[in-house]
């Protein structure tokens, strides 16, 4: 077959071309970050699948994609443009496709053939068209997404410069349903090709418009390019726009071609101030929303917001046409990167903070657990200690105490005694005399009356003793022991050493004084009743009547010693102590060796979220929010230098993202721990609230072009201010601009600390003032949560903390600026304090703060004041 060799692109094709390959250069970068996310998450999920079940169940549960948003950016990164052509008939479709490839490739006018009026009943059936690249011209038939047919073309029989229209038809005679419903593949060696394939939709007679698009909704953006070549819009027209709107859910540029016969010299004869017929017809129908296209000159009436979801435009002016159809092209390519790069910016987001929170719970972990262990052994120490002595000082009052219970106890016990009903003894109404062995049982249970009822009057007496320590001491410790339980790293342990734990305590400190018949207080109470028992039964068997209850009442009751008792008492209560203390500590023993293997476990954890896992993730973050910026802003133009600093250069920046002047830092990062420094650098600026004494950062732009492409910059975009404080001063700033100054730095560093962040760097060079002299703190390079240090020293020397200088730096520790003749002692004072090499010694800026608006008040209020006198005497 003879055809076409490389085609010539018209300067629409060119700008389209461009629009693609910029869309496909962003795709990669996306593609590329979500496979990285993906391995990410993949390697977390593997190394803390096991850990987080024995250490924190759920801990890093959600590092993982929602279900929904993993679907759509899949479907994103794997969409490939596609340019879909309707239009109003044939005639309108083809002139609207020769135009996008800048040559006349299908037929026009007579040499199409007979005209085409859509669905109106017309015989035309020309079939679907499919434009895609190859180094040679070449026209097939073929079933979509199957098999080529074998079928011999016109076109293919000789030289042709537009296609056949026999080879865009379908005859009438023709009975294969393979060949009625296969498609025209049309190759051709096309540079926009190259980006995205066109496909020309087949008359309505041959397919209906919601089969035809069908292919569109798989795994590709579709441009939706709609011509008319006709005033208005049928109603059959109509209908099927919305079925293409309800199916593809993109917009539609609606494209107004000329008249064939019309004199195209003439760009401006439809130049109208009013809305054509076409476009009220359009919003009329809701298929135009906004005054974004103009109908009349056929470029926007206004810029769309950036990130704005794209909206249907409409052209009137065909020689303009480059003029809204590559801004529409662009903004809805764009517009799914950057729906795509926001939805995976906003998940490697959520993990950072997830990480960032879990740095500082184990880091608390590791610091408040030792203490508790140390707090619970130190108060359960300290109770023993308090129980023992109250054991042993109580001695002689319990024994005043059991004389003083018994005395008031007799009576009553003597009654109870008379009247005792004794079971498994069958005792007459008159009381005759029983065996020996009855009179035993009968004074046994007598004995239990007695014993029983003393026993609870002295318990309940004993216990009130101790009851203000139970609540001073064992509620903290079971609260202690409680969150020591639960932190601990296998539940069932959890469970079994905690009630245990509560077991003791309720056993050591829930205090329940008893009698044991081994006791010596029972031996020598029952010596005294086997006397009165063989006195009695040897010498004159008794009459069991409650005269005789109430002697064996009387002689039990005066045989107990009340001193040897409250030995006894004592003596239990020691040794109960002594063996729950022993017990008590002995868990305790065995939740500390347990809670050591654990935090071993999370010291090692910890140090890969700081060190590998959160900047990893946070450079991820970077990439996804910097590809995020380019698609809405585009790259910054740099201009001239500003300044040079030990990790980057300060460009002027014109104007970026609706913000102007700006300043544009770039840094070059060596190697990956910058790159990851940087990148946490800036999530933790850009999530940090705004804040007027902290310098606004705009956004980020990954460079892949910088210094020619030999390596990649990260250009952040940030507020632009007058100078640096360094400047300020060599210029000179009044008293009253210095402690401004410095109020305006402590506002923003308490901001820092009240977000959980600590500077690290304040320097002169990282406060920038405003042309009034107000201050702001920039360069967050160094600042981190203190969960997130290494410990490592950071910062400018000459304005680091005395106790950080150690070696051959060590000498700095002593060295002090200079006193000035303009700081009065109030001002050196606080100075001096504020460098104190003592750190516990130094003022908290909440103390700071208020000293300098004192001063500002007496020595600038003042100076004011006294010029004014003078003013006025004079």
């Amino acid at each position: 077959m003879e055809g076409h060799g490389p085609q010539k692109s018209s300067p629409l094709a060119r700008d389209l071309t461009r629009a693609f390959n910029g869309y496909h250069k962003h795709t990669v970068l996306l593609k590329k970050n979500l496979k990285e996310t993906h391995a990410f998450f993949r390697e977390m999920r593997q190394n803390y699948s096991n850990t987080c079940a024995a250490h924190q169940p759920g801990q890093f549960s959600c590092i993982s994609f929602p279900s929904h948003e993993e679907e759509f950016l899949r479907n994103t990164v794997g969409a490939a443009p596609y340019i879909l052509v309707l239009g109003q008939d044939c005639a309108a479709r083809y002139q609207l496709l020769n135009c996008l490839l800048g040559e006349r490739l299908l037929p026009l006018g007579p040499q199409a053939g007979h005209a085409c009026h859509g669905g109106q009943g017309s015989t035309c059936k020309r079939r679907k068209l499919c434009f895609t690249h190859g180094k040679q011209t070449r026209l097939s038939l073929a079933l979509p997404g199957q098999y080529e047919l074998v079928h011999q073309l016109v076109a293919n029989c000789g030289r042709w410069d537009t296609v056949p229209r026999e080879d865009l038809e379908i005859l009438d005679e023709c009975e294969d349903p393979a060949h009625r419903q296969a498609e025209l593949e049309i190759t051709l060696h096309h540079p926009m090709l190259q980006e995205a394939k066109v496909m020309v939709v087949p008359c309505p007679s041959v397919q209906p418009i919601e089969e035809a698009i069908e292919d569109c909704t798989r795994s590709a953006i579709p441009i939706v390019l709609y011509a008319v070549n006709q005033d208005s819009l049928s109603s059959e027209q109509v209908a099927d726009l919305w079925k293409v709107k309800e199916i593809l859910s993109f917009p539609i540029c609606f494209v107004r071609l000329p008249n064939l016969s019309e004199d195209s010299s003439e760009p401006g004869q439809r130049f109208e101030k009013d809305k054509s017929k076409l476009q009220k017809q359009l919003l009329s129908h809701g298929l135009l929303t906004c005054p974004m296209g103009n109908c009349s000159c056929g470029a926007p009436t206004q810029m769309p917001t950036p990130g704005a979801k794209p909206q249907s435009v409409l052209g009137e002016n065909f020689e303009r046409l480059h003029r809204i159809l590559v801004p529409f092209t662009r903004q809805v390519l764009q517009n799914q990167q950057v729906e795509a790069a926001s939805l995976l910016n906003g998940l490697h987001c959520r993990c950072l903070d997830l990480f960032i929170n879990q740095a500082f719970d184990m880091q608390r972990d590791l610091q408040i657990t030792p203490r508790r262990l140390e707090y619970t052994r130190e108060k359960e120490g300290e109770l023993f200690t308090s129980l023992m002595a109250i054991a042993n000082r109580k001695q002689e009052e319990m024994k005043d105490m059991i004389v003083e219970t018994l005395g008031s106890m007799k009576e009553q016990l003597l009654e109870d005694a008379a009247n005792l009903e004794f079971t498994d003894i069958i005792v007459t109404t008159n009381g005759d005399p029983v065996t020996s062995k009855e009179i035993k049982s009968c004074i046994h249970q007598i004995q239990d009356l007695i014993v029983v009822r003393l026993n609870q009057a002295v318990a309940n007496k004993l216990i009130s003793s101790v009851d203000y320590l139970r609540e001073s001491f064992v509620g903290t410790l079971e609260r202690c022991l409680d969150s020591l339980e639960k932190s601990h790293i296998e539940s069932s342990v959890h469970n079994i050493t905690s009630n245990h734990l509560k077991q003791l305590l309720n056993a050591a400190y829930h205090v329940e004084v008893t009698f044991h018949s081994g006791s010596s207080v029972t031996r020598l109470f029952w010596e005294q009743i086997k006397q009165i028992i063989h006195r009695i039964t040897f010498v004159n068997p008794p009459a069991i009547t409650p005269e005789w209850k109430r002697k064996v009442a009387q002689d039990a009751i005066e045989s107990l010693s009340a001193a040897k008792l409250a030995r006894s008492i004592c003596s239990q209560f020691r040794t109960r102590l002594n063996s729950s203390h022993e017990a008590f500590a002995a868990s305790l023993r065995q939740l500390e060796e347990r809670h050591t293997g654990r935090l071993e476990r999370t010291e090692d954890l910890w140090l890969r979220v700081r060190k590998d896992h959160a900047p990893r993730l946070a450079r991820l973050s970077l990439e996804s929010r910097s590809l995020r910026d380019v698609l809405l802003h585009g790259k910054p133009k740099l201009g001239r230098e500003l300044g040079r600093g030990q990790y980057g250069v300060v460009y002027l920046c014109d104007n970026w993202g609706g913000h102007y002047p700006c300043a544009l830092k770039s840094v070059v990062p060596p190697d990956d721990k910058h790159w990851n420094d940087l990148a946490l650098e800036f999530h933790y600026t850009r999530t940090l609230p705004k804040h007027e004494r902290l310098v606004d950062l705009h956004g980020s732009v990954i460079d892949h072009t910088y210094a020619g492409g030999s390596s990649i910059a990260v250009l952040l975009i940030m507020e632009r201010l007058h100078r640096d404080l360094y400047t300020g001063l060599k210029a000179g700033l009044s008293l009253q601009e210095r402690l401004q100054i410095a109020l305006d730095v402590v506002e923003g560093i308490r901001f820092l600390h009240n977000q959980g962040l600590l500077h690290r760097d304040i320097k002169l060079k990282n406060v920038l003032l405003d042309k009034q002299n107000r201050a702001k703190i920039t360069d967050l390079g160094f600042c981190k949560p203190e969960a997130m240090m290494s410990g490592s020293i950071v910062g400018t020397p000459i304005h680091m903390a005395p106790e950080l200088f150690t070696g051959a730096n060590a000498p700095a520790r002593t060295t002090r600026p200079e006193r000035l003749p303009c700081f009065d002692e109030e001002c050196w004072q606080l100075m001096e304090a504020c460098w104190n090499g003592d750190p516990s010694q130094r003022p908290l800026l909440g103390i700071v703060e208020p000293s300098l608006q004192s001063m500002m008040v007496r020595l600038c209020c003042g100076s004011e004041q006294k010029s004014s006198s003078l003013e006025d005497s004079s």
